[in-house]
């Protein structure tokens, strides 16, 4: 089926609508229903758990049949089930729509299945639409869905010769400004920050998402301590805003989850080399942001360590996504090329 510009503008206008539901265990979802001559007949999103789903919500604004041989333009796939709303493949074919056209396959073993069921009642479906766009917006969503455990972002400041510190352990700041608030930006988009014992005893940082002037952000990720040492009872980090987690257990895949149960869906590392390169090597990290500073350090302390790999054929390969100067820094955004196995999933 030929997807036209204007059904192209629609999906990029349901991508936009769908920002304005709440991130969180349910996806991030809109729609956009057209006239067959591409004229926008209503939108809609899901504003959260239990409300009319995306498309439901954009029906639900049009009078009885006047939807009849529209086209729906959805970032997910229209789900294929009954939960606390019903399924919305059903509700487009009621309405009369005659093509879809998604963004996002639904990996749900319970709710896949819309697109078939649609096809063979004879709707048109093209599946893919801005895929690469809608996998972007869904991305924490998705891993959960997939591997049953939150999202990781595994981040980490470097000179140009790959240490994190100079060799007398001092790391403020290696990078400047503009790095530095891109990663509050990024810490108050996450649920929790997680760093390890060792961080916190160096550094005594407060782990939180703050603005420019120093204020904090209305949005606070919720502070992770990964180590069997204590933290001090003076530590910053107990002065957070949010009540702060501590894991003795180096377990890595039982502390996601842990935080899995706590409503934590994205987690964002942070906590130093040690605990960096733990999650690398369990395989456990979904997307690496390297802030990349134009000095250079020697000695010993690099950004990475171990993380099991002994051949040059054993290197874990990256897919490169972004490159963004930041001042005079650089952030590097990469993911897995393979991507992390389910196998410490855990099914709640």
């Amino acid at each position: 089926m030929t997807v036209r510009d204007v059904e192209r503008d629609a999906m990029h206008r349901a991508l936009a609508l769908a920002v304005n539901g709440p991130a969180g265990f349910n996806p991030q979802v809109g729609a956009v229903i057209l006239e067959p001559d591409g004229r926008i007949l209503s939108e809609g999103w899901h504003r959260g758990a239990g409300t009319p789903h995306a498309e439901v919500d954009a029906l639900s604004r049009l009078s009885p049949g006047e939807a009849q041989g529209a086209t729906a333009v959805v970032t997910l796939e229209p789900c294929n089930h009954t939960g606390r709303t019903g399924p919305c493949a059903q509700a487009l074919l009621a309405a009369g729509v005659s093509r879809v056209l998604y963004a996002v396959d639904d990996p749900g073993v319970v709710s896949a299945g819309g697109a078939d069921t649609l096809r063979k009642a004879g709707v048109e479906v093209e599946a893919g639409v801005l895929g690469d766009e809608g996998r972007e917006l869904l991305s924490s969503w998705l891993t959960v869905q997939r591997l049953g455990r939150p999202h990781v972002t595994v981040k980490w400041a470097q000179s140009l010769d790959g240490r994190a510190a100079a060799s007398d352990g001092t790391s403020q700041w290696i990078t400047g400004p503009a790095a530095r608030q891109d990663v509050h930006r990024r810490r108050a988009a996450a649920d929790a920050i997680v760093v390890g014992t060792g961080t916190v005893l160096a550094d005594d940082p407060s782990l939180t998402a703050r603005d420019p002037d120093g204020a904090l952000r209305a949005d606070q990720p919720r502070p992770v301590v990964i180590g069997e040492r204590p933290t001090p009872a003076g530590a910053a980090v107990r002065r957070h805003p949010r009540e702060p987690l501590f894991f003795s257990s180096r377990d890595l895949p039982g502390v996601l989850n842990d935080l899995r149960r706590e409503g934590v869906q994205r987690v964002f590392v942070e906590g130093g080399p040690t605990l960096a390169s733990a999650f690398v090597r369990a395989g456990l990290v979904d997307e690496v942001l390297a802030y990349v500073a134009p000095a250079l350090l020697g000695g010993p302390r690099l950004a990475l360590g171990d993380i099991g790999v002994a051949t040059i054929d054993a290197a874990l390969r990256l897919t490169l996504s972004s490159v963004e100067r930041l001042g005079d820094d650089l952030l590097l955004v990469a993911h897995p090329t393979t991507a992390p196995s389910p196998a410490n999933a855990k099914d709640d």
